[in-house]
């Protein structure tokens, strides 16, 4: 991977705050008296004005004239699924579910688009499969709960939707900045129809900010500064160091548990989307 020693930063800082909002909001739910809910309204809503700030002072204008509302809605409900997910899972094992899902759910889509694997790759994409299926298990180790399990996989695959809606977008940080702002509103209604939260704490709204602000805000604009000098093998590989991080501060800040079927588990899906996203794909016909 040959890039520049800026680039190799930008890519460390977005890498740590996409490992960031897990452990933000882990932290913040189960620390903290915030609810779901409120976390997702400060979240979204702390995310879409850094954003629209950066927007302007990068590119001059407004982020409004890109964006569409399929993304906002694919952005919102990643946002929702990712928090009550957070209620119960450890952040290690909220990352581990999300990412996996996220390229799980991009791998599908190449395929409905015609694009055909090699031997390997299939075997990856059992491997992969296998560790989702090893991890919800309910034989030894940690119980995984299979609801909040099931929240964290509906966020990954709405963030690997989000994802190939904005492919190729001409200004990916503001078609960003955009679809939070068209999330705001639907954040704002399930405030309103949530129930009401048993507080507003400062240490769980400073959390929530936090994530939207900065672990979102910068480091999406981090991401997309390097991105386009990264292949789009790379870019994948990448983002499979995140679940990694997650791990690792989730250990160290949390003093969250790793056992053996995480550990198995993980390396089984982290592996098996390695071998997918190393060798090309052929194309149909």
């Amino acid at each position: 991977m040959s890039l520049r020693p800026r680039d190799v930063l930008l890519v460390a800082l977005a890498l740590a705050g996409f490992a960031a909002n897990s452990v933000l909001c882990r932290m913040a739910l189960s620390d903290t008296a915030i609810d779901p809910a409120s976390f997702v309204a400060w979240r979204i809503g702390s995310g879409a004005v850094v954003l629209v700030l950066l927007t302007w002072l990068l590119r001059r204008e407004s982020p409004l004239v890109h964006g569409d509302w399929r993304g906002a809605t694919a952005l919102f409900v990643y946002a929702v699924a990712f928090s009550y997910a957070y209620v119960s899972l450890h952040a290690g094992l909220g990352a581990l579910l999300l990412f996996g899902a996220v390229q799980v759910t991009m791998i599908a889509a190449g395929l409905l688009h015609g694009e055909r694997l090699r031997v390997l790759q299939w075997c990856g994409v059992v491997l992969a499969c296998g560790g989702l299926v090893f991890l919800k298990l309910p034989v030894g180790g940690t119980p995984v709960p299979l609801l909040a399990a099931a929240s964290m996989l509906l966020a990954g695959i709405a963030w690997g939707v989000y994802s190939l809606l904005g492919r190729g977008a001409a200004a990916p940080l503001a078609h960003t900045a955009a679809n939070f702002v068209r999330a705001a509103p639907f954040a704002l209604l399930l405030l309103v129809l949530a129930p009401p939260p048993r507080a507003m704490p400062l240490d769980g709204v400073l959390l929530a900010v936090l994530s939207g602000a900065l672990a979102s805000g910068v480091g999406y604009a981090l991401w997309y500064a390097v991105l386009p000098r990264l292949r789009a093998t790379q870019a994948g590989l990448l983002q499979l160091l995140v679940p990694v991080l997650t791990a690792a501060a989730g250990v160290a800040l949390l003093a969250e548990p790793v056992d053996a079927r995480l550990l198995l588990g993980g390396a089984a899906i982290l592996g098996g989307v390695a071998l997918v996203l190393r060798a090309r794909p052929m194309r149909a016909g």
